[in-house]
């Protein structure tokens, strides 16, 4: 992906006209209001980008007298994006993603391998067969670049769409999109855990709601950049513990911070060696649906020799299964 961070590094920076509005967007541009709004002043920008201040300044005016529009409020002792100048990044780092997109296309149509793949992996995705399968690539020899992303509910399914990933593993098996293909990976079954001093682990009858809420949660936090994201299996009122990743919230429910849902096969070990108790709980099972993603292209014909070897592998059962319960080979 395209970042205003490698715009700045590849490329010094240029005095340019900037009278139109199509000129003042350019990735130069889109770096510099990036590094201040990041930096917090003109002066700062200038040092990151080895430019004058007065140099930068004069550029950030062009673009604003270009678009007819301030981008920074200057009366505050930061630099401070308006409301225009925030909707300009974050469609400008669109744009930038748009123009990595064509140049991986370009590179594409020659070779017929990608030059990066990029793999956004959710949080119930078993890690030990996700690298067996990244292994088992490196071994065809082929010339594109591997990326994982990290992602949970609703931010797995974002990358996809944002162009940030080329296949996402562990998205709604219920998803449907425009221009996004999907198959199915399998169904995992969730089970509410505590450990074994938490206040629950001793209690006998299915647990109600209302015992719940009594109780602190750990959640995983969703990953989405746009919007407020999802959460699932948290009540009003009730204290939550967020953390970053699955495996976060296992430690978390081991050391008796809360408690929740966790997907089975990751917890079973723990289960089974008595360091997680499972309690009833007056809900329906909680088992989900879940499956892979990818953007289908115009034609077959388009279709990457990186997307193509993935989807091939992702056809047999056997490694649908082991993506979702592999949690603890070594």
């Amino acid at each position: 992906m395209a970042s205003f961070k490698a715009f700045e590094q590849s490329k010094p920076f240029t005095t340019m006209a900037t009278s139109t509005p199509r000129a003042a967007l350019s990735p130069e541009n889109l770096g510099l209001l990036e590094a201040v709004a990041r930096l917090g002043s003109m002066a700062a920008a200038a040092r990151e980008v080895g430019m004058v201040p007065s140099a930068l300044t004069y550029r950030i005016r062009q673009v604003e007298d270009a678009l007819d529009v301030l981008l920074f409020d200057r009366s505050a002792r930061r630099a401070v994006l308006t409301p225009a100048g925030a909707e300009l990044l974050r469609s400008g780092q669109y744009l930038l993603n748009e123009l990595d997109a064509v140049a991986q296309r370009v590179k594409r149509v020659a070779t017929g391998w990608e030059p990066q793949f990029t793999i956004a992996a959710d949080a119930i995705i078993a890690r030990a067969t996700l690298f067996e399968l990244c292994e088992a690539f490196y071994a065809e020899g082929a010339p594109t670049r591997l990326k994982l992303r990290a992602e949970t509910l609703s931010g797995t399914v974002e990358a996809l769409q944002m162009g940030q990933a080329d296949l996402a593993l562990g998205v709604p098996g219920d998803l449907s999109l425009p221009e996004i293909q999907l198959a199915p990976l399998g169904s995992i079954t969730f089970v509410y855990a505590v450990a074994p001093h938490h206040a629950l682990a001793a209690v006998n009858h299915s647990l109600c709601d209302e015992e719940l809420r009594e109780h602190r949660a750990v959640a995983v936090a969703d990953s989405a950049q746009r919007g407020r994201g999802v959460t699932h299996n948290l009540l009003p009122g009730q204290d939550v513990l967020t953390v970053p990743t699955m495996q976060h919230k296992l430690e978390a429910q081991l050391r008796g911070l809360g408690g929740g849902f966790l997907p089975l096969p990751l917890a079973q070990p723990f289960i089974a060696a008595g360091r997680l108790v499972v309690k009833n709980v007056q809900r329906p099972d909680r088992s989900l649906r879940v499956a892979y993603a990818w953007r289908q292209p115009r034609k077959t014909s388009d279709m990457g020799r990186a997307l193509r070897w993935w989807l091939d592998h992702l056809q047999s059962p056997q490694t649908r299964a082991a993506l979702l319960s592999n949690h603890h080979q070594t």
